[in-house]
């Protein structure tokens, strides 16, 4: 079979895309946008549903989302500049950059196990466990949690789950602690330290911690679903009690598929870090692997270790994709990115919802064009 152009192989994916997301938006599954770009070529984009429900304000392909944990890409961006600027090393251990005095916190815990989840340090909700994040907030409110010290309360005390790198399990905590290293070494709040040194040097204009509390333009409000009996959506209420009123280290930083996009270019053109430290936040470092076939393409398999947040499939020198995604209630984010094609797949959601299906769909769109036609 001859080879189709890469025109022809981008007018398959929007197609493709077009199709899946007018489906799961007429179906009020999935509120938001998406945006495929191949070679920094937009092959779609579009936007979904409400920023909005009350006032039927609809959703704009450069409206800002909540991308919960996506924000650690952010955090451990800023931690790679301070080792770039040897004001920190990989192998530092966190109890002598904060004090952690009469806590549960391992002293043997590094900045590198920090990182990559293998601390071991208890996290605030244990979401691997099934226990729920906005649970936490039932007897305590969450706007007393805005700085990174608030959150110590909710995990610093209990016990660990394992030694310090002898294991992997993800922990939304360990980046409050590297909130708090960066706070202490630069003397900035670890927002403002963001802002200016990762969202503004990578040209991300419309990046942000914005408060649930503020009036924000251009930002869409989070919903969750609301089932009946059948199964079926019936209404959505907002989110606003189900965690921190304002982002953090760990989650809650407000983008658009467009400056998404920016940070993965400013990191490729050494922007934000030098060769060696852009690597650091590329390649893969966790040696805990998940054998989990993924999604039925062949010889795909998940590491369930982490680049420093960024995961990879499958564990090879040259992964088929590297992404990072994020999951709050009436949140939802996924940021994929192919190399070898050089095909990124941005999904921004402001209600519950499946965007690792979507993705899926998507994925196996691009393996079956890019990668059998050939």
């Amino acid at each position: 079979m001859e080879k189709e152009s890469l025109e022809l192989k981008n007018r398959r994916i929007k197609n493709a895309v077009e199709t899946l997301c007018e489906d799961w938006g007429r179906r009020d599954l999935f509120s938001g946008v998406c945006l495929v770009k191949c070679k920094g070529h937009t092959v779609f984009s579009g936007a979904y549903g409400f920023a909005n429900r009350a006032f039927k304000i609809s959703n704009k392909i450069d409206t800002k989302f909540d991308t919960a944990s996506i924000t650690k890409v952010f955090t451990a961006a800023a931690v790679l500049q301070l080792i770039q600027e040897k004001k920190l090393k990989l192998s530092d251990y966190i109890t002598q950059i904060i004090n952690l005095e009469g806590t549960e916190i391992s002293p043997k815990v590094t900045i590198e196990q920090l990182l990559n989840h293998t601390s071991g340090i208890h996290d605030d909700a244990e979401e691997e466990a099934g226990e729920q994040y906005s649970e936490l907030f039932i007897e305590s409110p969450n706007y007393a949690i805005k700085e990174c010290r608030d959150f110590l309360k909710n995990f610093a005390y209990k016990k660990p789950n394992f030694e310090p790198g002898s294991a992997v399990r993800y922990c939304n905590c360990s980046f409050v602690l590297l909130g708090l290293a960066i706070e202490k070494i630069t003397g900035k709040n670890y927002r403002n330290y963001v802002t200016e040194n990762v969202f503004q040097k990578a040209g991300m204009r419309n990046t942000a911690f914005l408060s649930m509390d503020s009036v924000n333009e251009n930002t869409a409000e989070g919903y969750l679903n609301l089932y009946g009996e059948d199964g079926k959506i019936i209404g959505y209420k907002k989110n606003i009690y189900c965690f921190p009123p304002l982002g953090t280290p760990d989650g809650g930083a407000y983008t658009t598929a467009e400056d998404m996009n920016l940070f993965l270019t400013a990191i490729q053109k050494n922007i934000l870090l030098d060769d060696v430290h852009a690597n650091l936040l590329l390649t893969a470092h966790c040696p805990y692997i998940r054998e989990k076939e993924w999604w039925g393409i062949p010889g795909l398999y998940e590491r369930n270790g982490y680049a420093f947040e960024f995961l990879f499939l499958p564990n090879s020198k040259e992964p088929f994709c590297i992404y990072k995604d994020g999951q709050n209630d009436g949140v939802a984010a996924r940021f994929s990115y192919y190399p070898k094609e050089d095909i990124t797949v941005t999904i921004l959601s402001n209600q519950d919802c499946d965007v690792w299906d979507m993705t899926r769909q998507i994925q196996a769109e691009i393996y079956d064009t890019f990668y059998r036609r050939r």
